[in-house]
């Protein structure tokens, strides 16, 4: 059990350590990597990750609190039950990662690659997912209520079910998945008829 400060890294390779257990509070790490390192059980507060490299790290049962996670790498880390409570995860990297289990609360998910990922009946609510990509992704009867899905690609993306209601879908291709099943509003429907050529008056 180890816990960090107000500590600022640069360039540190942690890559393949032992990092489990941790606490990390107001610390910054930029361009650091932690390759396939185990991480499990640590928990961040108020900390920012600047380009870090988090491919094939485990951070199961991880607990994130007002982090910051931008431009990291996650292509194919254990994400495991972990939770991210009001994090800012702009532009990072989620390419083959395990979510099973995990918990989204609020934040900042815009400009992430979130592809073909599974977050089925996941608490989505008040989220930003602006201009995400989560093609081919399986999110049925997640809940995006007041979300900002704001030019989401979201093609054949796997939704029924899903409660969109109060979203912002301003730029989304509605033809591009499946409506059958979604739980939408009247805001929507607008938009699907303008995004069809529509004039709605």
């Amino acid at each position: 059990m180890y816990h960090h400060v107000e500590q600022d890294y640069h360039e540190i390779d942690f890559s393949h350590k032992d990092q489990r257990y941790g606490e990390l509070t107001r610390c910054t790490f930029t361009r650091c990597k932690f390759i396939g390192t185990s991480l499990e059980e640590i928990t961040t507060t108020a900390c920012r990750f600047i380009d870090c490299d988090f491919r094939g790290a485990q951070l199961n049962a991880s607990i994130h609190t007002e982090s910051a996670f931008l431009n990291c790498k996650f292509t194919e880390t254990n994400l495991f039950v972990a939770k991210f409570n009001s994090c800012k995860m702009t532009g990072s990297d989620f390419s083959k990662a395990q979510m099973d289990g995990i918990t989204l609360n609020q934040g900042d998910w815009s400009y992430t690659n979130l592809r073909f990922v599974k977050l089925p009946k996941q608490d989505l609510r008040g989220i930003r997912f602006t201009e995400a990509d989560l093609t081919g992704a399986s999110l049925e009867k997640a809940d995006f209520r007041n979300a900002d899905l704001t030019q989401a690609r979201l093609a054949k993306a796997k939704l029924q079910g899903a409660d969109l209601r109060g979203a912002v879908m301003d730029g989304v291709d509605f033809t591009s998945f499946e409506l059958k099943g979604l739980r939408m509003d009247v805001t929507h429907a607008v938009v699907f008829l303008r995004s069809m050529g529509a004039k709605v008056e």
